[in-house]
């Protein structure tokens, strides 16, 4: 496969900036033949037809929404973090209290379906919080102290059969 597909996807499931050369190692590529991909894709995605954008910046890229579409996305945004959790914002903070620390890669493979706003809303609502790993490309997530304290648990391992459900056999082992 080449490289243009398999750097798109890094940054659709990244969510934080990348570096060029953090890029390149990911996927041992030349960091050069990764710039250009990335100026591809700049020129592919950075329309006003287009609902993303890629923001590439001093050998660091993201991916991004859109600045022109600002006010729809942040409607959005505001309709999902309002009111009650939703069933598949509880079922994401359930994986992450049990398996966490957790990718974003990890949750989806673990709940089929694309999780990046869910995260996003998860942290808004300040119920999970997101660490850099030094040795990992893509940043883990963990349940937040607000949401034991939410919970009424001093630690995870507290949660209903805790044991049994974070060693499942079904489900990949938690790395520390």
């Amino acid at each position: 496969m080449s490289l243009k597909p398999r750097i798109e996807s890094i940054l659709f499931v990244a969510s934080k900036p990348l570096g060029v050369n953090d890029i390149a190692r990911a996927l041992s590529a030349d960091p050069l033949s990764v710039e250009k991909v990335i100026q591809d894709l700049c020129v592919m995605h950075n329309t006003p037809e287009s609902g993303i954008h890629i923001l590439f910046q001093d050998g660091t890229v993201q991916m991004a929404t859109n600045p022109g579409v600002y006010e729809t996305t942040e409607l959005f945004l505001k309709d999902e973090i309002a009111g009650e959790l939703t069933k598949a914002q509880l079922e994401s903070l359930t994986v992450i209290a049990y398996k966490g620390p957790i990718t974003r890669p990890e949750l989806e493979q673990i709940r089929g379906v694309n999780c990046a706003v869910i995260i996003r809303n998860l942290m808004i609502r300040g119920l999970v919080e997101e660490k850099e790993r030094d040795s990992e490309l893509l940043p883990v997530y963990h349940i937040s102290m607000e949401a034991l304290r939410q919970l009424a648990v001093t630690n995870t391992s507290e949660l209903p059969n805790f044991d049994v459900l974070s060693a499942h056999d079904s489900i990949p082992p938690k790395e520390e």
